[in-house]
């Protein structure tokens, strides 16, 4: 079994979105005799984070209502590199996409380490065929899943079908295919999204 851990390194002087210096994570070491503690400030939508429909929606549902059972199991990674600036709703005709799944982006963005103001970015007529498509989430590589997008139709659109949302993701060295995916984001309440460590496994199969 092969296991690829696709979260973003959280340390200092990583990438944020848009490159704003309030969302940079400060990490504060203090070391008394042999006794060391960190304390750690950041943006819960730095770095890898599953977004929960209260960060767009008035009164939405928080982090913790997202089910586990949607988080854990199988998922589809499709190489979509050679797209230029947007995932569009032909782009996914393409693909195999079924009820159910979870899908994964690759795109260039995971082959930048700085934040690019123009990262590849799924388009709103994407977002309506997902809804079509009756997915359970989506993950993109970007810190942001839109851009450039008056109103955040991208996001609203599948918040308002229950499904979830992952940013962040870090892809380069993942090929293409079917993965068992362990999506654990932390154990919050009350907020909008979660920052979280999430593995594909190869090789493993979801039970029925």
């Amino acid at each position: 079994m092969k296991i690829y851990d696709v979260s973003t390194t959280i340390q200092h002087g990583m990438a944020v979105y848009e490159n704003k210096s309030e969302k940079k994570p400060t990490i504060t070491t203090v070391t008394d005799g042999y006794i060391s503690e960190t304390r750690l400030d950041m943006d819960v939508h730095n770095g890898t984070h599953v977004d929960a429909p209260l960060h767009m929606i008035v009164n939405g549902e928080a982090i913790e209502t997202l089910a586990l059972e949607d988080l854990v199991g199988s998922s589809k990674v499709f190489d979509l590199t050679d797209i230029e600036d947007k995932i569009t709703r032909k782009d996914l005709e393409a693909l195999d996409i079924q009820k159910n799944d979870f899908i994964i982006f690759k795109t260039k963005n995971s082959f930048e380490e700085e934040f690019n103001f123009d990262f590849i970015f799924l388009a709103k007529e994407a977002a309506k065929y997902l809804v079509e498509k009756g997915i359970r989430g989506v993950a993109t590589d970007a810190l942001g899943i839109e851009r450039s997008q008056e109103g955040h139709p991208t996001h609203k659109t599948l918040f308002g079908a229950n499904i979830i949302i992952i940013e962040g993701l870090r892809l380069k060295d993942v090929p293409a295919g079917e993965y068992f995916m362990v999506a654990a984001p932390l154990k919050l309440t009350g907020i909008e999204a979660a920052p979280a460590r999430i593995l594909l496994l190869e090789g493993v199969q979801a039970s029925q």
